[in-house]
């Protein structure tokens, strides 16, 4: 483990998830290491009936942590599909845009990828409690996992502001939840300072081991393609965790020869949650802060964490960092669901950034692009028949009389 501010390094055996001074760590290779392995390898695991071949995590684990298969942690994950429809294709306007969907993950969201690492990590390292801050899908995922992996789980959640399906997901699971009377941000100060002083193992997505898995959804999705790599990848951004992740497996998966070119990254941010946006648009100049606010419940992040490797992901993929607005995103979420695939707000920035970019001339019509959906449709039903400012909602359900006359009438004949 190597902190990325000063370079200190430590065993990856040791239980710590940040540097003494403060700067994020992430897990480093021999990338000689990296080029011995081949694709071939990965792609013959598909058919294994092992379950950690079958998880798209732990498939490509020579190259994700160093560990005996029998100590994993794996429900098992990843497998998600990538799909095509004609009419997001007209959208986007994008001919054979991609959807990668790590809402089909066991919890219903792509925490589960990094997740997975993260717990096995915990369990070597011999941690008993496991905790992380969470706007709803980390601490589904968490309480999973640790439930799997008898580790007791806390979570810290912004009081108010989580869905009650995420809710219900993380108590089901048997995680103590603490509602945090403030914001995410004041939630991951907390989790951050009880890590320190009360000996739980963070799990959000500072902790490197949760990149190493989060990185896999891109392994996955080059696999998916025949290993043929796309012009562009676009990723909603709250945390940052994913674009740090995905920086990374492009970069490795390049330095070791399974792909011939790197897509450029595509992040997504919600305009009330903006901060990487606003650094981006300033060239860096200043690592903006913001309080957030968007119905995208799973980007409600003001302060992100990963902002240091996100950058870094950014400037190595010559990627570009986009805003958009909940109307926005909301309509994309409503062609995304109309198209029978389905997502959380959230995960409709792919769609709605890629919608703005095309329209900006910066991706070209003809690009191949890929969008990444973090969420299952069910993770925030609230809004989708609530509607938001600036979009009505959805037509409620029709009460009717136990008749065929009544059901004729209602369908128009």
């Amino acid at each position: 483990m190597r902190c990325v501010t000063c370079g200190q390094e430590y065993a990856v055996t040791e239980l710590r998830y940040a540097c003494d001074c403060g700067g994020l760590l992430e897990i480093v290779r021999d990338p000689r290491e990296l080029a011995r392995l081949k694709t071939s390898t990965f792609d013959a695991r598909r058919t294994s009936g092992d379950p950690w071949d079958q998880s798209g995590v732990w498939r490509f684990r020579e190259a994700v942590m160093d560990v005996g298969t029998a100590a994993i942690v794996t429900h098992p994950e990843g497998g998600t599909r990538l799909y095509h429809r004609d009419a997001l294709d007209a959208y986007a306007g994008v001919a054979g845009v991609r959807f990668k969907h790590e809402g089909e993950n066991p919890t219903g969201s792509f925490k589960d990828r990094g997740m997975t690492v993260a717990t096995t990590q915990a369990k070597r390292v011999g941690a008993t409690a496991v905790a992380c801050a969470s706007t709803g899908n980390t601490s589904s995922s968490l309480a999973a996992y640790a439930a799997q992996a008898k580790l007791r789980a806390i979570v810290f959640l912004p009081e108010g502001k989580v869905t009650i399906g995420k809710m219900a997901q993380t108590l089901a699971y048997g995680a103590l939840c603490l509602q945090v009377r403030g914001d995410f941000d004041a939630a991951m100060r907390l989790v951050s300072e009880a890590a320190d002083k009360l000996g739980i193992y963070l799990l959000n997505s500072k902790n490197p081991w949760r990149i190493e898995g989060q990185k896999t959804i891109v392994w996955e999705m080059l696999q998916d393609l025949g290993w043929d790599a796309p012009d562009w990848i676009s990723v909603p951004a709250g945390n940052l965790g994913n674009t740090s992740a995905f920086g990374k497996a492009l970069k490795e998966a390049h330095e070791a020869g399974w792909i011939k070119t790197v897509p450029r990254l595509l992040c997504v941010q919600a305009s009330g949650a903006n901060p990487f946006f606003k650094s981006f648009a300033e060239q860096w100049k200043t690592r903006h802060k913001v309080a957030a606010e968007t119905v995208a419940s799973a980007i409600r992040i003001g302060d992100p964490v990963s902002y240091d490797k996100a950058r870094t992901a950014i400037e190595y993929t010559q990627g570009i960092v986009t805003e958009v607005t909940d109307v926005e995103l909301m309509m994309a979420k409503r062609a995304i669901d109309g198209a029978g695939i389905g997502c959380e707000p959230a995960s409709a920035c792919s769609l709605a950034g890629v919608r703005q970019q095309v329209a900006t001339g910066a991706i070209k019509p003809g690009a191949r692009v890929v969008c990444v959906l973090t969420g299952n449709v069910l993770k925030d039903p609230d809004v989708i028949v609530k509607g938001i400012d600036g979009l009505p909602p959805l037509p409620a359900p029709v009460v009717i009389d136990p008749t065929i006359e009544a059901v004729r009438k209602a369908v128009g004949g």
